[in-house]
């Protein structure tokens, strides 16, 4: 399922061993090249175990659903020294939000504003660019696929053309099945299940 990634930011999330809210997401954190999200630092004043740490690494992301970020446990949460790539990553400073994004024929196309992740994977799937003043009148927005980057530094992304647009994911659309139970979703049972649970319990 692909998510709009300014809505995973202040996302709940969630302990299995506690059985509630552990904190919320603060800002996602990039690995430039992997365009992937590796992390997300969490709101340290929520977080009520003083051996935890306040960022929480994907791998350690059990489910991603609609109620929060689910974990194991508050020992999953680390402090960024206590995972080598991701001190590195960290001091690099990279931030997606705010890249200027141009072709390799020089053509600037305007600004990264969002992108679309894959909730499986936590990679960057697309990137939405807003547009120039004069542009925008038009178009304002440009969504581009990661296959069309070429490159990307500290200041800018460059890509192949600006022809091939992406359309977003409708709002709501889901395509993700856990592996196991959620202990936060409420029990979702189809017309014919009940029907069918209802005559067991008359025979």
């Amino acid at each position: 399922m692909l998510v709009i990634g300014s809505n995973l930011i202040n996302y709940p999330v969630l302990s299995l061993h506690l059985g509630g809210l552990v904190s919320h997401t603060v800002e996602p954190v990039i690995d430039p090249e992997s365009l992937a999200v590796i992390a997300y630092t969490l709101n340290a004043r929520e977080i009520d175990e003083p051996e935890a740490g306040d960022i929480l690494m994907i791998e350690d992301v059990r489910e991603f659903s609609d109620d929060g970020l689910i974990i194991n446990s508050t020992d999953n949460l680390v402090n960024r020294e206590d995972v080598i790539k991701l001190d590195k990553i960290m001091d690099l400073g990279f931030k997606l939000i705010g890249l200027k994004v141009v072709t390799k024929d020089g053509k600037k196309l305007g600004k990264v504003i969002d992108y679309t992740l894959d909730s499986g994977s936590f990679s960057i799937f697309q990137l939405i660019v807003q547009r120039p003043f004069f542009d925008a009148i038009v178009d304002p927005e440009l969504t581009i696929n990661r296959s069309q980057i070429v490159e990307i530094d500290d200041d800018k992304i460059t890509i192949k053309h600006d022809k091939q647009k992406v359309k977003l994911p409708k709002a709501g659309s889901k395509d993700f099945v856990p592996n196991y139970v959620n202990p936060f979703r409420k029990p979702n049972y189809s017309e014919e299940e009940t029907a069918e649970s209802s005559s067991k319990i008359s025979e």
